[in-house]
């Protein structure tokens, strides 16, 4: 009998503390890119893109999902012309390059909302591209917006400088879920 007790001791306690669920999550990071630089043959401009991450809670789903917005045609023609834009998916490569400023981690719902956000700039009402407004640092805002970040009112053609100006309006602790990266300069 005193063989069995271990046993039953585990069995009772394996019974009375059920198994947790991993927990599941999903990120979005907000990444900028130097540019001025070639890659494959192609000169890299700045640019800034999100990444969203992780495991959505409500089905276990993964979701691995980088995504900017950019000119379907860039040259030169855009310093005086909008032009039809493009959600761009980045190789992983060049999101291995970024520079990740900024991450949330961000509810189902969020997540949903942010899903309808990339609708409506892929669409033909959201989807016009201007270098001075309408570009990868507005797209990057909106979602910021979306997540509750505060962004900075004054647009700036520079990507990097204007996520080290919203890395700075949202300090630690001033959202639920925020993680600064530690970026240099």
């Amino acid at each position: 009998m005193a063989r069995l007790r271990p046993l039953v001791l585990v069995l009772v306690v394996g019974g009375l503390v059920p198994a947790l669920p991993a927990q599941a999550a999903v990120t979005v990071t907000f990444y900028g890119h130097e540019g001025n630089q070639v890659q494959n043959g192609w000169l890299l401009f700045p640019h800034a893109f999100v990444h969203l991450h992780g495991t959505l809670e409500s089905n276990g789903l993964p979701v691995d999902y980088a995504v900017g917005f950019t000119a379907r045609s860039p040259g030169p023609q855009l310093l005086l012309f909008s032009d039809r834009g493009i959600l761009n998916r980045p190789e992983p490569a060049y999101l291995a390059d970024g520079i990740a400023y900024l991450s949330v981690t961000i509810s189902d719902e969020t997540y949903e909302a942010i899903k309808l956000r990339f609708d409506y700039w892929a669409s033909a009402e959201g989807g016009t591209y201007n270098l001075n407004n309408r570009n990868c640092i507005a797209f990057v805002a909106d979602i910021a917006d979306v997540v509750g970040l505060e962004t900075p009112s004054a647009r700036t053609l520079s990507p990097n400088g204007f996520l080290k100006d919203m890395v700075d309006m949202n300090p630690p602790g001033s959202l639920a879920g925020i993680e600064h990266h530690a970026v240099a300069g």
